[in-house]
């Protein structure tokens, strides 16, 4: 039997999944940086704590919207080919952001436009993405394989945003031509994965009933519904990164490297645990260990709104990155580990509204809240209320505390 840290390292010997994980890199470097740069931009055009949230609710509505068609298309079509053109989408919106930029045009509501664009392109990649990791590696490499995947997604999310920063030095165009070249490099490299999935005896009809059964598929499996909805509600009222420009202007007194080191560190986090649990992944107790990491997040969240230090703040979101890495690769290995191939990419797509209203719906609900009673007491409350989900969640979804392997024996 190979040891955890022999199983860690053999997922890398899959030319395939270096791919694969060299791909996700470079669009989680995209967005990071790119988020920085819409972020301070939009900003500096309104000094509006609502008009940051609305940054967040145009990422999000493509992946609600079109949540049923992108399930479908991953599960109909070669999930590499989808992958490549979205991100072929991206790079030529970042490209638009860019000319926008220099344009000298003050109007914020082109950037809300493109920001759609961004979304949907997303919205298709995401469902495909995670679909196809699955295929790439042996099921006993799995575990190991979430937990680098989301390492070298993370990586990449620590980079950007310090990256995006210092790039700004030299205006918001040089971020997005920069974004957009990696978009463009992440599209060739998926494009290049060798994989090729078996061949379907048939496509799967646009039908309700083939559309809606990531839904149903949820609906049925309380552990998975329990996971996807507890870190839905955990990151919609704790989240804090859209306010990360008005803590960095307004509470720490940073300027756009200061925001930078501030995004990064969540991401920091999530990497220094997405490697530990490469090498030694949770073996006991998955359901407890999700809702325990859940109410840490939480309590970081709160420390964070009441800080005033840039050091303390920076610590706190470092935490806050571990606790969510924890959740990530619980829900993540449930999801695309227990799911049939032929329905993975209509259970992503559900997975990915999820995520989205938790991360970009998220968003806006801080950038709103925060508009009504300041970024601060908008932050402490929503740490508040994680901490509440994670205490409901244990008792809401017994089978979720219950579960004890993250994946099903035989």
């Amino acid at each position: 039997m190979s040891t955890p840290a022999r199983s860690g390292w053999a997922v890398f010997r899959n030319g395939d999944f270096r791919l694969f994980g060299a791909a996700r890199f470079l669009t989680g470097l995209a967005y990071q940086m790119q988020a920085v740069a819409i972020g301070w931009f939009v900003y500096d055009l309104t000094r509006s704590p609502l008009a940051l949230g609305l940054v967040g609710l145009a990422g999000f509505l493509p992946a609600m919207l079109a949540a049923l068609v992108t399930g479908h298309v991953a599960d109909a079509y070669d999930r590499r080919v989808v992958a490549a053109l979205a991100f072929a989408v991206q790079a030529a919106t970042s490209f638009s952001l860019l000319a926008y930029a220099w344009s000298g045009h003050p109007a914020v509501w082109p950037v809300y436009a493109l920001v759609v664009l961004v979304g949907t392109g997303r919205a298709f990649a995401n469902p495909s993405l995670q679909a196809l990791l699955p295929t790439l590696v042996p099921t006993p490499l799995f575990g190991s394989a979430i937990a680098w995947n989301a390492s070298l997604w993370q990586s990449s999310s620590v980079m950007g945003p310090a990256l995006g920063g210092l790039l700004y030095a030299l205006g918001p165009g040089v971020v997005f031509g920069a974004a957009g070249v990696s978009f463009a490099l992440a599209a060739a490299l998926t494009a290049a994965i060798r994989f090729r999935p078996a061949p379907r005896t048939e496509r799967p009809a646009v039908t309700w009933a083939t559309l809606l059964a990531g839904i149903r598929y949820i609906r049925s499996q309380p552990v998975v519904l329990g996971a996807i909805s507890l870190d839905l509600f955990a990151v919609l009222f704790g989240g804090a990164t859209a306010l990360l420009p008005i803590f960095a202007a307004e509470v720490l007194h940073v300027g756009p490297l200061g925001l930078g080191a501030l995004r990064s560190m969540p991401a920091a986090g999530a990497v220094a645990m997405a490697v530990a649990l490469a090498y030694r992944p949770l073996r006991r107790h998955a359901g407890v260990r999700m809702l325990r990491a859940v109410a840490v997040f939480g309590l970081a969240i709160i420390v964070f709104g009441l800080s005033t230090s840039l050091p303390l703040s920076m610590a706190c979101l470092f935490v806050t990155g571990a606790a969510d890495m924890i959740s990530v690769y619980v829900r993540q290995t449930f999801v695309q580990g227990e799911t049939p191939d032929a329905m993975r990419g209509r259970v992503s797509a559900v997975n990915t509204v999820f995520i989205g209203a938790s991360n970009e719906l998220g968003e806006f609900e801080s950038g709103t809240v925060a508009a009504l009673v300041g970024a601060v007491p908008a932050v402490v409350a929503g740490g508040v209320a994680t901490v509440l989900v994670a205490l409901l969640w244990g008792r809401l979804f017994p089978a979720l505390r219950a579960r004890d392997r993250l994946l099903k024996e035989g």
